[in-house]
């Protein structure tokens, strides 16, 4: 019989436990919290220092029963949930659940799931730490009393199924700003001149800089052509040569915003997909004969620093790999955000041994693409900077300055395993330059005038929106994405081309808020409102005293609410057709993923299309159809003819109207990682990304 009864959240985290901990450890998971504030009603006593009632969540009785057996067989419990807030919470729930006390040592943390990690754990037990319970108490409690309040007056005044948080309200105001931004935005024209020239038979590329040592902007055609006028003949003077030696640093190992960014640049995965995965990674994975292990470190930390175990088996990895020259020197440190509650390591593999190569065999593709972000990551970290030889050129002709500028890798670093993506999907790549030499000519061979306008900011993706979130302190690593995905669900939000668009909802119910509840919607509240819940893990803050100083406050505000707000009626738009099946007319309804087509007779008739998107090109293969902008049902974007099923052409690439200057064939527009190019279908014919 065992002695011990260990209990986790999940089975697999169950299971790679223990394997670890031998015959007289018996584990079992709760699967996840066994008691919550109830569903039914607000469950927060606001008379009363704001005492939550807690019941036993519906379908875990069976769950509770089961852990209660088990525990009246062994000598001792141990809780060994999760190393943060939530992981806290659970393990005080079990404990009152089970009778536990929670001043005993009943606690176990561990940031690995390796079998060294986990027996120092159980070496080192501790009681709950009730700081980090009040925290997460004062963050669930808060959440409720905004929730719980305004969701019933969004039901009353709009429509049922709506809800507020605090945190998902200033991610919904950021994706409404920002396109009001985008609509507002006024291009402003400028020009560029490009000038490729001639240096003995090499040729290179250089940009109009500026006049008589001076920068200067062309705003018009009319400033080009004054630049122009005042060139004489072919040839420029190579006025300057700068040659410079210039070293770049490796990126710090990842935190879970820039795991979820990085993941969503170079991956395509959503915040919800990296973080499922990453759990994954975390809980143990069957590799073979060493059986399950986890494979990655605890995986929602805002902390990059890494222990000094691994920092060492890191760098003599390299030296193994790569060689001593390519082992960093010297510590690198980050300047500690006060945002930053540095509660774990950063995220990183349990081992660097681990090579992603040697066990891919074992994991799914989205596994060992995960995995290998993660690996690369924390090797580069330890790698030695990258050094760039650069060179800056300046050609002159009567004043006129045209400047080239080109770079070349002299030693690879890091950059040999790994180089950070950025938002635009472009890759660096080298910039060669002939051995210019001061004092001599170059030859003209032309010069292209270019105009350009200004464009306006972009619209957020994922990545954009959780960096923007963490740089202005809303939210912690364990919110990102789980408030990404309610914004989406209630239809606040939608997304296109992988970028956030509001919707007409999520500015209603925005206005709204912004009306009644301004505090809800401002950043420097929020953010202070984290920093608060950090001193409350601190023990420097009192949970109860945060709670009644917000409270106090909003509930004035919610007696206004409840007396002036308007109700708000969404008008269906017509669709400007009718309905095939009724002959009703057709309107256009929000749902989870964006609009589409319903009957207007609804409930009586449950009609409802895909709002399909003509782009204005013929079906090349039935030629009588139009091609079509469809969705998957993995929500993902393909073209069809409007003639289906009678003709089934289709096409991942978007289909252009011109055909092929080569062979006559389809042309389609191909999205790579250096942007977008246009290709024929049919031949070879490819034309240069814009």
């Amino acid at each position: 019989m065992a002695d011990y009864l260990v209990i986790v959240e999940s089975p697999a985290k169950a299971k790679t436990i223990g394997k670890y901990l031998g015959k007289k450890y018996i584990v079992k998971a709760s699967m996840g919290h066994v008691r919550d504030l109830p569903k039914s009603q607000m469950g927060v006593d606001t008379t009363n220092q704001y005492e939550p009632k807690y019941i036993t969540i519906r379908g875990k009785g069976p769950v509770l029963k089961e852990l209660k057996t088990a525990a009246k067989k062994v000598k001792k419990i141990y809780l060994a949930a999760d190393p943060d807030r939530e992981g806290e919470a659970i393990a005080w729930h079990l404990a009152h659940s089970l009778d536990i006390d929670e001043d005993s040592d009943c606690r176990v943390v561990f940031n690995e799931i390796t079998k060294a990690a986990i027996k120092d754990a159980f070496k080192h037990p501790r009681p709950i730490n009730m700081d980090l319970v009040d925290a997460q108490q004062a963050r669930r409690i808060l959440d409720r009393l905004v929730g719980y309040n305004i969701s019933p007056l969004l039901w009353k005044k709009v429509k049922k199924g709506l809800s507020a948080g605090r945190v998902q309200s200033i991610a919904v105001k950021m994706i409404i700003e920002r396109e009001k931004e985008i609509k507002e935005f006024v291009p402003e024209e400028y020009w560029s001149i490009k000038g490729s020239f001639l240096y003995g038979k090499e040729s290179f590329e250089a940009k109009f800089y500026g006049q008589d040592g001076k920068k200067l902007e062309l705003n018009s055609e009319e400033d080009v052509q004054n630049v122009l006028k005042k060139l004489k003949g072919e040839e420029f003077l190579i006025d300057s040569v700068k040659k410079r030696e210039r070293r770049r640093n490796p990126v710090l190992p990842f935190t879970t915003s820039s795991l979820q960014q990085e993941a969503a640049r170079k991956l395509n995965f959503r915040a919800k997909k990296t973080m499922m995965i990453a759990q994954q990674l975390y809980e143990g994975i069957d590799i073979g004969k060493e059986g399950t292990i986890g494979l990655i470190t605890y995986m929602r930390t805002d902390s990059t620093r890494i222990s000094d175990t691994a920092k060492e088996e890191t760098k003599q990895y390299i030296q193994d790999t790569y060689g001593k020259e390519y082992i960093g020197g010297g510590k690198k440190s980050q300047k500690k955000d006060s945002k930053s509650q540095d509660a774990h390591e950063a995220v990183r593999p349990t081992s660097v041994l681990k090579d992603p190569k040697t066990i891919k065999q074992y994991l799914s593709r989205d596994q060992f693409r995960l995995y290998k972000l993660i690996w690369e990551r924390l090797v580069a970290s330890e790698m030695a900077p990258a050094v760039m030889d650069t060179m800056t050129v300046d050609l002159t002709n009567e004043g006129v300055i045209f400047r080239a500028t080109g770079s070349k890798v002299k030693f690879p670093g890091f950059m040999k395993v790994y180089v950070e993506g950025n938002d635009d999907g472009k890759k660096e790549e080298d910039k060669f330059l002939p051995d210019l030499k001061e004092g001599e000519t170059v030859k003209k061979e032309e010069l292209e005038p270019n105009q350009h306008f200004t464009q306006p900011p972009p619209r957020y993706t994922e990545a954009r929106l959780v960096r923007t979130m963490e740089e202005l302190g809303i939210g912690r690593p364990s919110t990102y994405a789980p408030t990404l995905d309610t914004i989406q669900r209630r239809g606040y939000v939608a997304l296109e081309d992988k970028r956030f668009v509001p919707t007409e909802l999520g500015e209603i119910v925005l206005e709204l808020i912004v009306e009644f509840f301004p505090e809800i919607l401002d950043v420097e509240f929020t953010a202070k409102m984290e920093n608060d819940l950090d001193f409350i893990e601190e023990g420097r803050e009192d949970w109860i005293r945060i709670i009644d100083t917000f409270y106090q406050d909003f509930e004035k505000r919610l007696t206004v609410a409840e007396e002036e707000m308007k109700e708000v009626e969404i008008k269906d738009e017509p669709a400007g057709e009718d309905c095939e099946k009724c002959g009703h007319e057709m309107v256009y309804k929000m749902g989870r993923y964006g609009k589409f087509m319903a009957c207007s007779n609804f409930p009586d008739c449950r009609n409802t299309k895909a709002i399909v998107k003509d782009i204005g090109v013929k079906c090349p293969s039935c030629k009588e159809g139009n091609i079509v902008e469809r969705k998957s049902k993995k929500r993902r974007t393909f073209y069809g003819c409007d003639r289906y099923p009678e003709c089934e052409f289709v096409s991942w690439d978007k289909p252009i109207s011109r055909p092929c200057p080569k062979c006559e064939g389809l042309l389609v527009e191909k999205k790579t990682k250096k942007g977008v190019h246009v290709q024929c279908a049919e031949c070879d014919y490819k034309e240069e990304p814009n």
